[in-house]
């Protein structure tokens, strides 16, 4: 199979490096807007399989081009291009993954797609990073193994191995994007009734293996596709993983307006919004260093009944960087999880067509093997008596 990946970030970057491990892909693309980042990373690999393109995604005749020359495209560019690359998909009979964009309605308008993608013949999988993703994998798969599912909770964090204040976190993604998940509401479900909280509140107390106390509350865009698979669920709710008192200071960033899209004027014409200020002053101290550490932790718990006996399935993983390597934790559980589905799709595992979540269509065991074999390691708890 023939693989492109859309983007030379860190998760299209490490996307790349797994697919060319991969003995069932024959050629990957590696495309950017920025030529000469996509061709460095291209040396750095240094694949014969590899090769990098020159390529600006909001111009559709050149995305189609390159894209009507592989089977799968992954895309790992910003969540604003997911649109264009999934109407593209189907225009050229592509199958297509992204890494989500719930956000602003854009997985929701993508999923509208599904008979055109069908009559296409191709299979389109959007939110398929980490949060969403993985866990809405690992929450179908629960699901598939009870008798009735009842509720169902979602706990996810990238965070520092050291944390450093006041914010105790680096960035490991989208730091734009991340404000938007503080900044916009969450959707949940609560008493069977579906709603909106908002994003930093109802924190709660966490433990993982050599990890807590930990902080977790709610954030935008966590619960996904989930609260369309499973309308008929009591409870549903996703939590961001951080050290205590990261949700503190973000709320007080929050209240000042400084997560603000809104532009500022300036006597000299020139404007600028609190957000694009804010950020040119974190990112650089948030940036992960090529010394530091990060690690992700994730837990899935699934409630209901088997066999007429209350039930729970609790799914757990903690991943580390991988040092030798140079891996990030996130990029390891991201840009595996997508390579992964990207590669079931190509090589048949996943055969029907159209638009799925990644809940409704991504086999649950066969993902936690394969991204067993990349060292991240996800496990099962089975418990009978648990609400």
């Amino acid at each position: 199979m023939k693989i492109a990946v859309l983007g030379a970030g860190l998760m299209g970057k490490e996307a790349a490096r797994d697919l060319v491990e991969s003995s069932e892909v024959k050629q990957v693309g590696l495309a950017d807007i920025d030529y000469e980042k996509a061709k460095e990373i291209c040396q750095g690999i240094n694949h014969p399989k590899l090769k990098a393109y020159q390529l600006d995604a909001s111009n559709e005749h050149d995305l189609a081009k390159l894209m009507k020359n592989y089977d799968v495209v992954i895309n790992a560019l910003f969540y604003k291009f997911n649109k264009i690359v999934a109407k593209t998909a189907i225009k050229t009979g592509t199958h297509s993954v992204d890494l989500g964009g719930h956000i602003q309605q854009i997985t929701d308008e993508i999923l509208e797609w599904k008979e055109e993608a069908k009559k296409a013949n191709v299979t389109i999988i959007p939110d398929l990073g980490v949060a969403p993703g993985m866990i809405n994998i690992l929450a179908g798969y629960g699901a598939s193994k009870l008798t009735e599912t009842k509720s169902v909770k979602l706990y996810v964090g990238g965070i520092p191995l050291r944390p450093e204040p006041p914010l105790y976190y680096n960035h490991v993604f989208s730091l734009d994007g991340l404000m938007d998940h503080y900044s916009d509401p969450a959707r949940i479900i609560r008493n069977g009734k579906q709603m909106t909280v908002p994003s930093l509140s109802e924190i709660e107390t966490v433990y993982f293996d050599k990890f807590g106390p930990l902080e977790a509350f709610h954030t935008s865009g966590g619960t996904s596709t989930l609260p369309k698979t499973f309308p008929n669920l009591d409870g549903l709710e996703y939590k961001t993983i951080r050290y205590p008192g990261h949700a503190k200071n973000i709320q007080l960033l929050k209240d000042l307006q400084l997560l603000s899209n809104e532009p500022i004027h300036f006597g000299d014409s020139k404007s600028i919004s609190p957000r694009e200020m804010l950020l040119k002053v974190l990112a650089p101290r948030l940036s992960l260093k090529e010394k530091d550490q990060d690690v992700v932790l994730l837990r899935v718990i699934v409630s209901g009944k088997k066999s007429d006996k209350q039930a729970t399935i609790t799914y757990e993983m903690v991943t580390y960087k991988d040092e030798e390597k140079g891996i990030t934790a996130m990029a390891k559980a991201t840009a595996g999880t997508i390579s992964v589905v990207a590669q079931m799709i190509g090589n048949g595992t996943i055969g029907k067509r159209g638009v799925f979540a990644p809940e409704e269509i991504v086999p649950g065991d066969l993902y936690i093997k394969e991204m067993k074999k990349r060292n991240v390691h996800i496990v099962e708890h089975f418990e009978y008596g648990t609400n």
